[in-house]
């Protein structure tokens, strides 16, 4: 990366960062996805055979709408790793690098001779991004590590769900998402650090630390109640110190609903056109509120449930109460404000036809958003990458193909 560039505002920020990406299904994806769309080069490299989402896939290229998702705009180059010619061209890919990120299990780089320790001696400005389920230390870090099990171990699992029922992952993939994202601000720190020092450094994100943060509420109501251990509550509030908050029946569906400040009660009890619970002793306060949960809910729910949920969300929102209908992922696909705002956007793929894929939520303003490219097929940028880049001859790349390197 050039720090002398002068670049204008309009340039996307990582304009020149060079990215080599050996990632897989969504964490280590996500992250370099991001430095993409924020105008990286970013090259992802895969296994002969191709990662694990593309294997899913069963259609064309190999196209899948979450592999779709997270690959546009890189190249993509196939590598045998396990090959000692295929370490060496990942070392000579890796002296033009700024980054390299992985989320292989822990060890796995190193097993196959390309590790954090080789690759600094290859390149001493290299930002090594390491992404894993528990880190590269402690006593856990060799357990297996998926979304499904993140969530298992981080307590999330144990506060979702209603009270009479069984603990409950969260729908989206939050732990694969909150490790990428956290990735990404790992990188992006690196980097800037290596603008100061000049030299690279090893950075590793947990996805099972991305999630504690998250159990603020929770935790908030062991401290509260001297250890207890938090129940699931739920759609009411995680700490059980909020009333009303809830997802409330309408007669199409439902919307969410909260009152952080005794503004918004008020304000609610306006929209509902109910002044007489201002006067009720039981919910005189958010503190009395908490108390007799249930009634309030029920108070809520009643009137709720005689409108539409955009007929609630349009009075909650002239009235200034916090409010949402709950919408399904059809409705969210075609929202028209994320749309306008160019975080959605349609994309006619090869293989899947005319889909809705998200931008970056990073958001650089002065700065064009950088529109969706294909996601690279197979291998499909060796020639340009291995000739350009390394100066391979074609009868070179051609061997290289027959003995299984690339």
């Amino acid at each position: 990366m050039d720090n002398k560039t002068g670049d204008s505002q309009d340039t996307p920020p990582l304009k020149g960062v060079v990215v080599i990406d050996l990632t897989q299904i969504y964490q280590g994806p996500y992250a370099t996805l991001l430095m993409a769309k924020a105008g990286a080069d970013v090259v992802k490299i895969e296994p002969i055979n191709g990662e694990p989402s593309r294997l899913r896939a069963k259609v064309g290229r190999g196209s899948s709408l979450s592999m779709l998702m997270l690959n546009t705009n890189k190249k993509g180059v196939t590598l045998n790793l396990k090959s000692e010619e295929g370490r060496r061209l990942l070392m000579a890919l890796v002296k033009k690098a700024d980054v390299l990120v992985e989320n292989y299990a822990p060890g796995v780089m190193d097993r196959l001779g390309v590790g954090w320790e080789v690759l600094k001696e290859v390149n001493d400005r290299l930002i090594y991004a390491s992404g894993t389920g528990y880190g590269l230390s402690g006593p856990d870090r060799d357990r297996l590590a998926m979304d499904l099990t993140i969530q298992a171990t981080s307590g999330a699992m144990s506060i979702t769900g209603m009270p009479d029922g069984p603990p409950l992952r969260a729908g989206p993939a939050i732990a694969d998402f909150l490790g990428g994202i956290h990735l990404y601000g790992a990188i992006t720190t690196a980097l800037y650090r290596r603008e100061k020092t000049n030299k690279g450094a090893l950075v590793e994100v947990a996805m099972q630390d991305c999630l504690y943060p998250t159990l603020a509420s929770n935790l908030t109501f062991c401290y509260n109640s001297d250890g207890k251990v938090p129940p699931r509550v739920g759609n009411r509030h995680g700490g059980l110190a909020l009333a009303p908050y809830n997802v409330y029946r309408t007669n199409d569906g439902y919307v969410a609903m909260v009152c952080v400040k005794e503004e918004h009660w008020r304000n609610l009890v306006k929209a509902m056109a109910a002044p007489e619970l201002l006067e009720d002793e039981r919910f005189a306060t958010n503190v009395l509120r908490v108390r007799n949960l249930a009634e309030v809910d029920r108070v809520v729910e009643a009137w709720t449930s005689s409108l539409s949920k955009d007929e609630i969300a349009s009075l909650a929102q002239l009235h200034k109460v916090p409010c949402a209908p709950v919408r399904d992922l059809t409705e969210v696909m075609n929202d028209p404000h994320m749309h306008q705002r160019g975080m959605l956007e349609r994309f006619d793929d090869e293989d899947l036809g005319e889909v809705v894929l998200p931008n970056s939520p990073l958001n650089f303003h002065g700065t064009p958003r950088i529109k969706s490219t294909a996601m690279p097929g197979l291998g499909e940028h060796n020639d340009e990458i291995y000739s350009q880049w390394l100066g391979l001859a074609q009868d070179e790349l051609d061997a290289l193909k027959t003995k299984g390197v690339i």
